[in-house]
């Protein structure tokens, strides 16, 4: 039987960037979440959005996968990047189109 650790590990091994969110790229249920759409957006990269409201399960399983309170939670490339506020320091610093280029992630 396939976990939630599972499914979660296979959307972050499979996809280049992974969004876990609340709601969908197109209708985000929160501020952060939008935020976290906009800036991905902005910088033209492909992502793949989960989401979290979607199951109880995955909620708190993606909270249990990285040891991380909140969400959004980003990935780029199997590895965790952070939140909402993670995600826009490194976008207003430039670090986070400079780490999907290191990445080799195209935007």
């Amino acid at each position: 039987m396939t976990t939630i650790h599972d499914q979660i590990d296979n959307e972050v091994k499979t996809n280049d960037v992974v969004l876990f969110m609340k709601g969908t790229a197109q209708m985000p249920m929160c501020g952060f979440s939008g935020r976290s759409v906009q800036i991905l957006q902005h910088l033209g990269v492909p992502f793949k959005d989960v989401n979290v409201l979607a199951s109880d399960e995955l909620r708190q399983g993606i909270k249990d996968y990285t040891n991380w309170p909140t969400i959004p939670q980003l990935y780029i490339k199997g590895e965790f990047v952070g939140g909402a506020d993670i995600m826009y320091e490194m976008f207003q610093s430039g670090e986070l189109a400079g780490l999907l280029k290191e990445k080799g992630v195209a935007a």
